[in-house]
């Protein structure tokens, strides 16, 4: 009897958090659609996860997205097609899609590429997206949250799960990753772009956490995720009352919300901020702590301001009443 092939570290930690993740959030029968670009991070992801799911009784399907904001974007998206054929998915797909310019180069691919992968998502009929993001993607989003002076949701960095996405790799690093591929024979592709300088989140990775281990000690990855997991249980507590609250005290319509000023002066001051955001977000706009304050600034420092016009809607302050209504002007 031919001996078993015993797994490195890489791929025993790799399949170990793909596995349980995937049993704690998913059902025998469901679909799954991997996200892969071709890099490490999401070959190792998309080799774990078909191994994984045949286990659990799950059908695996993987897209690539193609941005096209590269030369040679379509060869790359086909040559990581071929490869996932080749690991044994039996539908490995491509999405074009087209970037806008609205918010910069790194915020509009992130834009069109959910909205790429929701609609594929729809089309294959899966139940979950799965995304590679990795331990060290992590530790950047949470410093570019502070950096940015964003609230504790931004601090708190990205979840595991959000609706219909599922980040089994959040405690795994990218050396981890690269490693697995390497012990599994996967040639990945390197994306240049992941080493240009124009790019915050590539200068946040090659020169601000490296200049934070030189001067502070290593470990700083670290350090942020378990200030993030911290915060996170926090946010999750004092977003869940402030939605209470908002059931509570907010009058609504199809086009308004409005809200008694008393009754907001005596929240705390962070239920009061997380209250006013869930106003804002009724309308499913883009809000930012900025907004929140503007408007918590009718609240607590009234002097017979003019209506604030945030994207899509108008907050004004009459008498005792706040209300948000949807702008109709054009």
């Amino acid at each position: 009897m031919p001996q078993r092939k015993r797994l490195t570290t890489a791929q025993g930690q790799i399949r170990h958090e793909v596995r349980q993740v995937l049993a704690e959030h998913t059902k025998p029968g469901q679909r799954l659609l991997i996200a892969v670009s071709g890099g490490a991070d999401s070959m190792a992801l998309a080799s774990a996860t078909l191994f994984e799911s045949k286990k659990l009784g799950l059908a695996a399907v993987a897209v690539t997205v193609d941005h096209g904001l590269q030369r040679k974007s379509v060869a790359v998206a086909i040559q990581t097609q071929q490869k996932l054929l080749a690991l044994g998915f039996k539908q490995a797909l491509i999405k074009k899609v087209s970037v806008g310019k609205t918010g910069g180069p790194e915020s509009a691919a992130r834009k069109s590429r959910y909205q790429a992968l929701e609609q594929v998502r729809s089309e294959t009929k899966s139940d979950w997206i799965v995304l590679g993001h990795t331990l060290d993607d992590q530790a950047e989003t949470v410093l570019l949250g502070l950096a940015r002076g964003s609230g504790a949701r931004s601090l708190s960095g990205m979840s595991e799960v959000t609706g219909r996405l599922l980040r089994p790799l959040l405690s795994v690093s990218r050396k981890a990753t690269v490693q697995f591929c390497k012990d599994e024979r996967i040639r990945v592709w390197n994306d240049p772009q992941n080493k240009s300088l124009k790019f915050l989140r590539v200068r946040v990775r090659s020169k601000i956490i490296p200049f934070l281990e030189k001067h502070l000690g290593p470990g700083i990855a670290l350090n942020l995720i378990r200030s993030a997991d911290q915060l996170r249980h926090d946010d999750d507590y004092l977003s869940a009352v402030a939605v209470n609250e908002f059931k509570k005290l907010a009058k609504t319509t199809s086009g308004s919300v409005s809200i008694e000023v008393a009754k907001l002066e005596k929240l705390p001051e962070a239920i009061l901020h997380r209250v006013l955001k869930e106003a804002i977000d009724y309308f499913q706009l883009d809000s930012s702590s900025k907004h929140v304050l503007a408007v918590a600034d009718l609240v607590s420092n009234w002097h017979g301001q003019k209506p604030l016009s945030l994207p899509g809607i108008r907050v004004l302050r009459k008498d005792k009443t706040i209300t948000f209504k949807v702008n109709q002007e054009k």
